[in-house]
């Protein structure tokens, strides 16, 4: 029996870190086969696996860093935190943690929860162009807004431009849709109108887009526009061909960054070759200015299960093209 001890320095803290009837403990120690019990004003780790003991103590020691710094500990949270120390990527997740990209209108701190995340906001603050590949739940749109908004919030730009494919009506027939442009791409905005209510709030959100500081622009309006002092964000842009994806980096103007964000396993055209992404990052990759970054499923900090599901998709995946590969070298 291996045995490890952890300090608290208060009642409220050992609270904090045990959950509400205890469920963050239940959930180490369902995990990691190890159990929890306070001894002597000290948190004690006992389990027949040194590793899992081991584990359990870096776990409980990430919450106590979150905890600290502000976060709330959900039990998505637990999870992912005993998978990173699993990994051995514990330490550097919590590093990526101690900086907020923003704070929301309730004065909630958004930050990154993992290395991967913040290397994807350090290229939207450094580069011009930023283009992220990568699975759901992987905080690809959410992080984009929360870095526009602090830009805007800043001074640096005056306006956000927010943009998305509707391929299900189809861009070009937009013009029979009723209601005005908002209400015609309401539906396939919606995610980003999610993390803009998040953050500014909805009635912020609305006064934003009635002044124009926020706007919401189509690809197949964007043609023959110039968007300048602008933070621009083009989400799902797996769902748009090389030709559009180039039009639209092509409106960029002066003192102005863009985003394009997508997931190259939910290509939604008729035929998964017509996406433009894949080969748009290939294109302009290296070039001076332009981040190619790409998030994987450790990135996912959605329900535990979103990861499971991304990495059984992904082995699906590898497994299809391996029988491929098989065929063609017979």
């Amino acid at each position: 029996m291996f045995t490890e001890y952890m300090s608290f320095e208060t009642i409220e803290q050992q609270q904090i870190l045990f959950g509400t009837a205890d469920i963050n403990v239940k959930i180490i120690e369902k995990e990691l086969t190890v159990m929890i019990n306070v001894r002597d004003s000290k948190i004690e780790i006992k389990g027949e696996n040194h590793d899992h003991v081991r584990y359990a103590h870096q776990v409980l020691k990430s919450l106590l860093v979150l905890h600290l710094h502000g976060d709330e500990l959900k039990e998505d949270t637990i999870y992912r935190m005993i998978e990173l120390s699993k990994e051995g990527m514990i330490d550097e997740t919590l590093r990526a943690a101690t900086d907020s990209v923003v704070l929301t209108y309730r004065g909630r701190p958004i930050k990154c929860k993992t290395l991967g995340q913040r290397n994807y906001v350090k290229a939207l603050q450094d580069n011009t162009v930023t283009i992220c590949i990568g699975p759901a739940g992987t905080g690809k749109t959410y992080l984009a807004v929360a870095q526009a908004a602090a830009e805007l919030k800043e001074g640096v730009i005056d306006r956000i431009i927010m943009s998305r494919p509707a391929i299900e009506a189809g861009e070009e027939r937009l013009g029979f849709l009723p209601g005005d442009l908002a209400q015609k791409v309401d539906p396939y905005l919606r995610p980003l109108y999610d993390a803009l209510n998040d953050i500014f709030g909805t009635d912020k959100t609305q006064s934003l887009i009635d002044k124009g500081t926020i706007e919401i622009a189509p690809l197949a309006y964007m043609r023959g526009r110039t968007l300048n002092n602008a933070r621009i964000i083009i989400d799902e842009s797996q769902n748009a061909s090389l030709s559009t994806l180039k039009m639209a980096l092509t409106r960029l103007g002066e003192d102005s960054k863009m985003t394009l964000t997508g997931d190259i396993t939910q290509i939604d055209l008729p035929r998964s070759t017509d996406s433009g992404l894949e080969k748009c990052a290939g294109i302009l990759n290296g070039i001076e200015g332009i981040a190619v970054m790409r998030l994987s499923n450790r990135d996912v900090v959605r329900h535990k299960l979103v990861r499971e599901i991304v990495k059984a998709f992904e082995k699906a995946e590898s497994t299809k093209q391996e029988k491929r590969m098989g065929r063609r070298e017979k």
